[in-house]
Parts: structure tokens; sequence; C-alpha cells
């Protein structure tokens, strides 16, 4: 445990964050999770509005750091090349 008055509060901030980082990461996958699910059971509308929900999930992720924004972009590209199939 550190002594030093700036370290205690360097500490306790970190974990705040990481706390907050590991929520926010959380329910950017279960959003994605949520989608790929309903695209399984071939739900168009509740998809096409889970859809939406993930997207934001990811470019809030991606403009917070949490992930790359590239990855963000790969994601949704996917995501959405599932949900085209169905709407097909």
């Amino acid at each position: 445990m550190p002594n030093i008055k700036s370290a205690i509060k360097r500490v306790k901030t970190s974990n705040k964050r990481r706390a907050q980082n590991a929520s926010q990461k959380s329910a950017m996958r279960t959003a994605i999770k949520t989608f790929e699910a309903l695209v399984e059971a071939k739900d168009v509308e509740k998809a096409q509005a889970a859809f939406i929900v993930a997207s934001k999930k990811l470019d809030k992720a991606a403009g917070k750091g949490l992930i790359h924004k590239n990855a963000a972009s790969r994601q949704k590209s996917r995501l959405a090349k599932k949900l085209n199939s169905i709407l097909a």
C-alpha cells in the first residue's frame, strides 16, 4: 500500500477507472451477444434495434479508448453483414 498522498489518490482513481472500463466493456459485449442471438432467431425488427444499440456501444468504447477504433469498425462491419444476411 502506498504511503505518499498522491500515490494513494492514484490507486483510488485507477481502481475507479478500471471498474468503469470493465463495466462499459461488459455492456458492449452483452449488446453484441444480444444482437447475434436475435440474428440466430431471425427476428428482423428486434435485430435492427439491437444493431443500433451495439453500434453505439462500440463507437463509445472506441471513443474512450477501451478498444481500438479499427477494431470497433471491424466489429460493426461484421455485425452489419450478419444483419444484411437475414434481411435478404
